[in-house]
């Protein structure tokens, strides 16, 4: 009777010892990451719980009047530029996966494909990236400038092209600036494929090359697979990142024409800066931050159900 007594006060001893153990080997940890969550907490807790509050009251500048319930929500929809918002923020982004999301892959795969000057591939790819984007976004406005100034129209005069219109037509206003975003983030985006590339066995490589693969086949049967897990998680990041997209389409057509460039993130700029209508911009943002959640949580699931 004794003994069975005695084991909960040993196994009391042994969970506070080994409590007091899993203290001292994390304290450090924690103490290094609170001033980290605090900045969090500060800088994105805050200001997204605001927002949320905010997209429910009439205000006037930011201090907010009177509880309106969904009313900011309903007149969003009744905004002239919301649809084509919507619709162009759609637009970016399924423009964006042709073009964004296929270049960095292939200039990853022919950066390790080189056997010379890979270094300087490297720092060449990156370098657009080091360029701060205002200055990006208005260089290549100097190069899609309609009439006879423009750079690009300057190059095609050459060989007896006439001036083209490029971001004064709405077919074309989209792709060009994807075209300009591309150019920025890529090389960032080809580093961080050309590292999972890198990081694959060379013994597969190998064993292709005596198998008499060409070079086709073994990205197909090499390459391509062990870069699949990195791409589906880019793949989403992307979606998520030119769902924001702002000072592009601004810098460079502030919308236009004819709102066919306005982005969703630029409509929420327009009402808050521009109108002072915060509460409806704060209804746009809650809105697209649960669809971003929504399509996030969904695309999760349906990579792990296709991993099954």
């Amino acid at each position: 009777m004794l003994q069975v007594k005695g084991k909960p006060k040993v196994n009391k001893i042994n969970k506070k010892n080994k409590t007091n153990i899993f203290i001292k080997k994390n304290i450090s940890g924690w103490l290094i990451m609170i001033p980290a969550i605090i900045l969090f907490i500060f800088f994105v807790w805050e200001p997204l719980i605001e927002n949320i509050r905010l997209s429910f009251y009439s205000a006037r500048g930011i201090t907010t009047v009177d509880f309106v319930g969904l009313q900011n929500y309903r007149d969003v929809f009744k905004d002239p530029a919301f649809i084509p918002a919507i619709k162009n923020t759609i637009a970016y982004t399924i423009w964006s996966l042709v073009l964004g999301f296929l270049v960095p892959i292939v200039m990853a795969i022919l950066i390790n494909e080189m056997v010379y000057a890979k270094g300087l591939f490297r720092i060449g790819t990156y370098f657009p990236n080091v360029v701060p984007g205002l200055a990006t976004v208005m260089m290549w406005g100097f190069i899609f400038r309609p009439g006879e100034t423009g750079i690009l129209n300057i190059m095609l005069h050459q060989f007896g092209v006439e001036p083209q219109v490029w971001l004064n037509d709405p077919k074309l206003t989209i792709p060009l600036i994807v075209i300009t975003m591309t150019w920025r983030s890529a090389g960032a985006t080809a580093l961080i494929y050309l590292a999972c590339l890198q990081g694959i066995n060379h013994e597969l490589y190998e064993a292709a090359i005596i198998d008499g693969a060409s070079i086709w086949n073994r990205i197909v049967h090499v390459t391509i697979p062990n870069m699949k897990n990195l791409g589906r998680t880019l793949l989403i990041l992307q979606v998520v990142a030119v769902f924001q997209v702002l000072y592009e389409p601004m810098v460079m057509k502030n919308g236009g024409p004819n709102n066919a460039s306005i982005s969703i993130m630029e409509l929420v700029y327009n009402l808050a800066f521009g109108k002072f209508d915060f509460p409806k911009a704060a209804a746009i943002s809650v809105m697209m931050s649960i669809f971003l959640i929504t399509v996030t949580v969904i695309y999760n699931k349906f990579v792990k159900a296709e991993d099954m």
